[in-house]
């Protein structure tokens, strides 16, 4: 399982447990219940500020979504009776893991800014052509 299906099944599990609807989380974010049906269900895609909303509607820690949290990192001496990343393999694999979440964070943040910019754009456009309708 991909890295943001568990991010996104932690959000359910978190909405279940506070007893939120689809509905409830959709007008606290201010889109549609489908479209938080859409994020849910990975038809598309969760953003970083979107999903730091939803852990202050859940009133959870954005790290709680995540495999990794503060409690996880341990000091401890690395002998083969210890508990925690004393195996080169299981490092290997929580570095990918978190490498692969922050690759898909960065590209959504991208996108994000992207729309953004064509929005302004867009505006920009809108108020020139305002201006001259205004002016002629």
């Amino acid at each position: 399982m991909e890295a943001i299906e568990k991010v996104l099944e932690k959000v359910t599990d978190f909405r279940k447990r506070k007893g939120l609807s689809h509905e409830n989380i959709a007008i606290e974010l201010g889109i549609s219940q489908a479209a938080y049906t859409n994020l849910e269900s990975m038809k598309s895609n969760l953003t970083v500020e979107r999903l730091i909303k939803i852990s202050e509607i859940l009133e959870e820690p954005v790290y709680r979504f995540f495999e990794v949290s503060p409690q996880t990192i341990n000091n401890q001496n690395n002998y083969d009776s210890s508990v925690g990343y004393n195996n080169l393999e299981n490092f290997k694999d929580l570095y990918q893991d978190s490498r692969n979440t922050y690759e898909k964070l960065e590209k959504s943040y991208k996108k994000t800014v992207e729309i953004l910019q064509e929005e302004v754009m867009f505006l920009k456009s809108l108020l020139k052509n305002q201006e001259k309708q205004t002016t002629t």
